[in-house]
Order: structure tokens, then sequence, then C-alpha cells
């Protein structure tokens, strides 16, 4: 049986700090950690947490299908106080290494928010380097509605930037896998090489010296 949402459970961190006199919350999360190919992305987002305003169904990215998510992500820009989506390429994840970029994308969304938060809650056990007051929450994008609010935006945005991508390199089925290392990717990389936004740091035991700027298929 499906779990109802509940309200008290997912803004239990919130509440904490509202109770602690903050006025508004971030929460920031990223989605595309993982992936052999294509860009990290970070959103952050302030949601406003009155009850009358409170989007039914926010979750974890992760657990909800994806026209789910789409219809999510829509509600949460038409409420947000505010929210920014950042990315860093795959060039960038290979240069500094993923936590990094990871790091500086989170770090450039919170100050690209046109509403400044008063803490900023961040999924995962790292921290970002900024001048707010910061809470980390592990798995936060199920525990928290502000996370969980983000790591919507953060997914449908990479999801559009990979289904774009695979306009471009339809041999990879990037709009299918989001350029998770699936059979039929590797496959495609066994085939095809690398193209231009594959992460070498990722992919160096399976390209085997084959690169070929990621021809069109013919």
């Amino acid at each position: 049986m499906k779990r109802l949402w509940n309200a008290e459970e997912k803004l239990r961190f919130e509440r904490e700090m509202l109770a602690a006199h903050a006025q508004t919350v971030a929460g920031v999360d990223e989605a595309g950690r993982g992936p052999l190919a294509g860009p990290v992305v970070c959103a952050a987002v302030i949601m406003p947490l009155e009850e009358g305003a409170l989007i039914v169904g926010v979750d974890d990215s992760k657990k909800l299908k994806e026209a789910e998510r789409e219809r999510l992500a829509a509600l949460i820009k038409a409420r947000a106080s505010a929210y920014a989506v950042c990315e860093e390429s795959a060039a960038v994840i290979d240069e500094i290494n993923i936590l990094e970029a990871t790091k500086r994308c989170m770090k450039r969304c919170v100050e690209q928010l046109s509403v400044s938060p008063d803490v900023v809650f961040t999924d995962g056990n790292f921290r970002i380097d900024i001048d707010i007051p910061q809470q980390n929450i592990v798995k936060g994008d199920a525990l928290s509605y502000s996370i969980g609010a983000a790591s919507i935006l953060a997914k449908t945005y990479r999801d559009a930037r990979m289904r774009a991508y695979d306009a471009l390199y339809p041999q990879y089925g990037f709009a299918k896998h989001k350029g998770y290392g699936t059979a039929a990717h590797l496959a495609a990389i066994e085939e095809f090489g690398l193209c231009e936004i594959h992460r070498r740091t990722f992919t160096k035991k399976l390209s085997a010296g084959r690169e070929n700027g990621g021809r069109q298929s013919t």
C-alpha cells in the first residue's frame, strides 16, 4: 500500500528552523553525480511553508515517475519564492572532480537566488562555501520538503538537457538512460567511442583510447 504524503514529516526540519526564528529556508540538491556523461545539475529553491501553499507529493525525485516529476516541477516553479538551477559540464567535472563540481554548482545556485535565505539545507554530508548558515541532511531529498522540491527541479532540468543531447548524439541513447552506465550505453561507447559530453575521468577504462568526438550515425 502506498504511504500517504505527510506534511508533518516533510516539514520537520523546516519547522525547527522557523522555531529558531528563521524566516526563509532554501533547499539545495543535485542530479547527475553518477552518470558517465552529461552535466551535474543543482537547484536551490525557497518554498512558502504555510499550510495552504504546500504542494502535496513533493518527495525525492528518484521516487517519482517522470510525468509526476514534471507536474510537480511546474507547480514548484509557480509557487516558489525564489529558485535557481545551475549546471557544471563534463569538462569541469573532469577538471576538478565530481564532488568539487557539485559543491561549486550548489554555491552558484544559492548565490543566484533572488531572495537571500536565512538558512540553507543541503542534501548529503558535505558543506558548501557560502556565508549563510547551512544544515546538512543525509537523504534530505526524502526527508525535507525544501530539498525534495530542489531535487525535482534539478532532475527535470537535467533530464531535459539529456534529451537535447540525444538529438545531437542519437547513437548513444541519452534520452533513455540519461548518461548512466546502462548496458546499452556501454555498448554504444564500445561501438562509437566517446563524445564531447562524456566524462573522461568516469570512462577511462571503457574508451580504450577510442575517441571520435561523437560522430553522427548515418
